[in-house]
């Protein structure tokens, strides 16, 4: 075994800091750390961007439905989520999944959309960036998430690499994420009727998951809603 991931796997199984406050609770991220930085808040049904309390819907959702019935974030992707998101997803630590999927499930409404799915799928990765991570990162949360047999992998294609959509706008990522998605051919009449949720790690502009909730749409599924951990607050120039 490498020796970084001979560290790691180490780091996993002794007791460990909080990555964040540094004290000794044998977890990665502590209660008051998840208290403190992860408290919930109202957030839109559809997108998850935040909202006054007691708003239902934000007012882009509002005016232009999205294809998801309903989706769920646990944090902002703001400090200190984006840094931990950074060493899950481009520094090759997997081990950041148990953790990271334990603050999704504490989200409110999380735990009863995971419940209620027939289907839970990971968003697949594209082929290169999967060569080059060695994990996709979204598999890997939601395994953590617990959702046992109805966590399916296979069942969602990525059809096609698609340019890194970090820093892209809106309609740029939609540009490049125009038929990316379709379900496995011959498993396309499990999605009829069913409810799936759709797992990822970060929504930004809501362009990858909207992709996603279309195909899985086509293919007949009942309803389709999104589980993220993070979610980028929207810009409003």
């Amino acid at each position: 075994m490498p020796a970084p991931a001979l560290a790691r796997h180490l780091a996993a199984l002794l007791p460990s800091q909080c990555a964040l406050c540094h004290a000794w609770p044998a977890q990665r991220l502590c209660a008051g750390c998840r208290a403190r930085f992860a408290r919930p808040q109202a957030r839109c049904a559809t997108c998850a961007c935040a909202v006054p309390e007691g708003v239902a819907r934000c007012g882009a959702c509002l005016r232009q439905p999205p294809p998801l019935d309903g989706c769920l974030a646990a944090v902002d992707y703001a400090y200190p989520w984006a840094g931990l998101l950074a060493q899950f997803k481009f520094q090759g630590d997997p081990s950041w999944a148990a953790p990271l999927a334990r603050l999704m499930r504490e989200a409110p409404g999380a735990a009863q959309a995971i419940a209620q799915a027939d289907l839970v799928l990971p968003v697949p990765l594209a082929a290169q960036r999967l060569r080059q991570r060695g994990y996709n990162q979204s598999l890997q949360l939601a395994r953590a998430l617990g959702a046992g047999p109805r966590l399916q992998a296979g069942l969602l294609l990525r059809l096609h690499d698609t340019p890194a959509q970090s820093g892209l706008a809106r309609t740029q990522r939609l540009r490049n994420l125009r038929a990316a998605f379709a379900p496995e051919p011959l498993a396309a009449p499990r999605f009829a009727g069913r409810r799936v949720l759709l797992v990822d790690d970060v929504m930004t502009t809501g362009a990858t998951l909207h992709a996603a909730a279309l195909a899985l749409r086509a293919a007949g599924a009942g309803s389709v809603g999104a589980l993220v951990l993070a979610r980028t607050p929207p810009r409003h120039d």
